[in-house]
């Protein structure tokens, strides 16, 4: 195999394997609907990428071409044609499965916390001089990236339920953050969310390390089984007296098997981000890395980008993004906000991402959405979907009991911040609201 070409190259976890797969040598090209900052970045690296349904632009020799395809992509002429002249077609989860076998994967799932949480373990292991190679489904703001590559025969991956991907794992250590209804478009109900979650924790051959609560049990894996929590006692890892300083950075003392790791300060504030550290402590020291060495790089973690990042941050006027898009991301985000500027008004900017997920979680989304002080609602960003008649933001807006509620459409957006007085303003969505953070920044910034 000489070629490896990429159906939905933009996305962020099949960026990371085009990266995987150019580092290692191969003609790496791909398709993708829009351009974007991601896209820039791997035309950069020398990966050719085109926006157009162009089956010419597809390598022409079938035997020494791979394709690798993101479900999130459905009718492509490209991929139609692939499938016809029996090009080997795999999708994005089955690709990554197949570059972790035979390493020592660890993996991190969750319905929310997963990209934070496995981008704290890969810089752990880096950090500590450990080395591993990582697939993770945010850039890293330590390195610029959603790629690493290490002689180490470790693999630090995302797995992602979507669509079920997260079995075509099979980890040596699992870390799962949450089991919440989520993708009901693909599973139908909770029911069947927990059961992809039970199958992923029997794929693990050493241990299971979940969230205490998450209704993980020793029945569902032949692993050892160990849990973590932000501050429960009862849990094998929890953090001791966990407390924010200044600037909203938690410090506490690691509990865990082996003792006491005392005097751990995170390097990202909030209390979510205190609570993916335990997570990735729990994965680290289980592995075998020196306790010191995992407190030092906790310390030393700036974060991921969409991850509760901070883009300026002075008195009267900041703003956050975070990539949060289901309710109790966003519950878990804005009380993190919190923990960072007590005492301080919260303006969140919120766009719904999927018709499904906006109808199956409307009163969700309205109970969470009503944590902050004021409320600026954006129109549905569609992804995948068709529109379903009677869905829209609407219907989350109606519920909203915030002081202050208004629904915006997206190209006012820009007019609409400019006249609205704002002490922390955050954005919020999975959609395309991040092409609005470069605007908003310098926007915010020149205010007092």
């Amino acid at each position: 195999m000489k070629n490896v070409y990429f159906i939905g190259i933009g996305g962020i976890g099949m960026s990371a394997l085009a990266r995987y797969f150019k580092c290692k040598g191969y003609a790496v090209s791909g398709y993708d609907k829009t351009p974007s900052d991601l896209t820039a970045k791997l035309q950069e690296e020398g990966i050719g990428v085109h926006y157009e349904d162009r089956p010419d632009l597809v390598p022409a020799d079938v035997a020494e071409t791979l394709v690798i395809y993101t479900p999130a992509i459905h009718e492509l002429h490209e991929l139609d044609l692939v499938r016809e002249k029996g090009y080997r077609v795999v999708k994005r989860a089955f690709a990554l499965g197949e570059v972790a076998r035979g390493q020592r994967c660890l993996a991190v799932s969750g319905t929310h916390g997963k990209t934070t949480t496995s981008t704290l373990v890969a810089h752990i292991f880096t950090e500590s001089g450990e080395g591993c190679s990582a697939f993770l489904g945010g850039i890293s703001r330590n390195y610029g990236t959603n790629l690493l590559v290490s002689d180490n025969p470790v693999v630090v991956a995302e797995a992602d339920e979507f669509d079920r991907s997260f079995h075509c794992l099979f980890p040596e250590i699992a870390v799962i953050t949450a089991i919440d209804a989520d993708h009901l478009d693909i599973y139908g109900d909770y029911e069947h969310v927990l059961e992809a979650f039970r199958i992923f924790a029997s794929q693990v051959s050493g241990t299971v390390i979940a969230k205490k609560g998450v209704p993980i049990t020793a029945a569902d894996t032949k692993a050892r089984l160990l849990t973590y929590h932000y501050n429960d006692p009862e849990a094998d890892f929890y953090a001791v007296n966990p407390r924010p300083d200044a600037c909203g950075n938690f410090l506490y003392d690691l509990h865990w098997p082996g003792g006491v790791l005392a005097d751990i300060r995170v390097g990202t504030p909030g209390r979510v981000n205190a609570e993916n550290s335990v997570a990735a402590a729990a994965v680290a020291l289980t592995y075998g890395l020196g306790p010191e060495a995992v407190k030092h790089a906790i310390g030393t973690f700036q974060g991921v980008k969409r991850r509760l990042e901070v883009h300026v941050n002075k008195p009267g006027a900041a703003y956050v993004d975070d990539y949060a898009h289901h309710p109790a991301e966003l519950a878990a985000a804005i009380a993190s906000l919190r923990d960072i500027f007590p005492g301080r008004k919260i303006t969140a900017v919120f766009q719904p991402h999927l018709y499904t997920r906006t109808r199956d979680f409307a009163a969700e989304f309205a109970e969470s959405l009503s944590r902050v002080d004021k409320l600026i609602l954006l129109p549905i960003y569609p992804a995948r979907e068709e529109p379903i008649p009677g869905v829209t933001s609407d219907i989350i807006l109606r519920d909203v009991t915030a002081p202050e509620k208004v629904l915006v459409e997206k190209e006012d957006l820009m007019a609409y911040l400019e006249h609205e007085p704002t002490d922390v303003l955050v954005t919020f969505g999975a959609g395309n609201i991040d092409r609005f953070i470069a605007p908003i920044t310098k926007l915010i910034d020149n205010r007092r």
